[in-house]
């Protein structure tokens, strides 16, 4: 592992002779994927747009350092710009005292205890999807998955956020205000302002709570009934906003990405397929799957986790150096860009072997020991590590209990999934499937 005093001052990492904007150019990962394969764990490049480096970093010693054992000297990186633009100053955004202060106040609204209890309204959510493929099942129309996983999570999310309420706008509206997030999918300026125009929406829903206080049980609630640990003061109207839409965006984003990669990967791999099935069609309760029951199907699990190693929906992560570090043996100045892609760090040949392949039993992931801890970050690590991974995992793995126990999605053997690297990692068009059922 590097320590400052294994470094060498003059030395710098290996440079490719090119300059491009690494992170903001549509070819970024497979860039990478060409640097990583001629310089490995550290390099860095010049990026023309921001006027100073990037470096590199593969290695899960040096992914422990930044996310973990030096993350007070890492502050959130680039990008960052466009990200507050849609989001505001939220959880994903915000750093330093007033991400800590937020971060404390939305951690109880994550515990076990109140994931749990989302369990029915995610059910039923997964009722009203059942019901539309119940009519497709055998007929020669195909199903738009990557579609019908967007608005699936998105509702899950709107329904954990915003509960009855939902419904009442739904009706008041005469339509869902949230729906154009599914139907724009495009991450552009036009965008952007639409998106930021249902603040309004949010700040009253908000206001009405704390007017009308009754019986609910839904984020918004939570984080109208938040309090500062060290004042007792309420969080601020525009804070408690800036957190309402990014839980939208990335709660319903990250669960739709990887149940789209998952359902392909299963149609790509029938004894995986077949495996699954065993373990689901054991379970002989048709009730609600709790919180506990889900997280013991190991196998079904697997097969996420396995998706999330393929296919991490937050492909790379930005941060800058306050002062001057040391990765990879390397001098690492104050001020400059570090980047890591767990895409490409769930690959390391030296952590994983068959490093493409999906292996929901892969060795490496049941012995914990012979694989480093940060060799997989989906859910990225440290502080801040992903405070919704419980809800996610949860929302993901009861979505595949019930759906495959019912049918099977058929996709063209060995077609491959075109992937799109910008600020998530998502297919690039639709994946068209068939439905049987079983």
């Amino acid at each position: 592992m590097s320590t400052p005093e294994s470094a060498t001052p003059a030395r710098t990492p290996p440079e490719p002779d090119l300059r491009f904007n690494i992170g903001d150019a549509a070819d970024s990962l497979e860039r990478m994927r060409e640097l990583y394969a001629r310089f490995g764990d550290i390099y860095r490049v010049y990026s023309p747009a921001r006027h100073r480096y990037a470096y590199v970093i593969n290695h899960p010693d040096d992914v422990k350092r930044v996310l973990v054992t030096n993350h007070a000297n890492y502050h959130k990186g680039f990008g960052l710009d466009r990200v507050k633009m849609l989001l505001g100053n939220g959880l994903v955004t915000s750093d330093g005292e007033f991400w800590r202060s937020q971060r404390l106040m939305m951690q109880p609204m994550f515990h076990r205890r109140v994931i749990a209890q989302f369990g029915a309204m995610i059910d039923a959510a997964n009722d009203r999807l059942m019901a539309r493929w119940d009519q497709l099942a055998g007929g020669d129309e195909a199903v738009n998955v990557t579609d019908e996983m967007s608005e699936l999570t998105l509702e899950v999310i709107l329904r954990s956020i915003f509960g009855d309420d939902l419904d009442r706008l739904t009706r008041e509206l005469g339509g869902n205000p949230f729906e154009l997030i599914t139907r724009e999918p495009t991450r552009d300026l036009t965008f952007a302002y639409r998106f930021r125009q249902l603040r309004k929406l949010v700040s009253e829903l908000a206001a009405r709570r704390r007017s009308e206080p009754g019986e609910h049980f839904d984020f918004i609630g939570m984080l109208v009934s938040t309090r500062d640990r060290n004042t007792g003061a309420p969080m601020g109207e525009r804070e408690l906003v800036d957190e309402v839409m990014t839980l939208i965006i990335a709660g319903h984003e990250t669960a739709a990405a990887t149940l789209n990669a998952a359902w392909y990967l299963l149609s790509q791999h029938p004894e995986v397929e077949q495996r699954l099935h065993a373990e689901i069609d054991a379970v002989t309760d048709a009730g609600l799957l709790s919180l506990n029951a889900a997280e013991s199907l190991p196998y079904t699990r697997s097969i996420l986790v396995e998706t999330l190693r393929l296919y991490p929906p937050v492909w790379l992560y930005s941060r800058r150096t306050l002062g001057p570090d040391v990765l990879a043996g390397y001098h690492t100045p104050a001020g400059v860009d570090v980047l890591l892609s767990s895409y490409l760090l769930h690959r390391h040949p030296q952590f994983w072997s068959d490093p493409e392949a999906f292996r929901p039993d892969r060795p490496e992931a049941q012995l914990e020991a012979k694989r480093p801890r940060f060799a997989y970050v989906p859910f990225s690590a440290g502080p801040r590590h992903c405070i919704g991974e419980t809800m996610a995992m949860y929302e993901m793995t009861l979505h595949l209990y019930r759906f495959a126990r019912r049918y099977r999605l058929c996709y063209p053997p060995r077609q491959p999934m075109e992937l799109e690297a910008l600020i998530n990692l998502r297919t690039r068009h639709p994946l068209m499937m068939r439905l049987q059922r079983r």
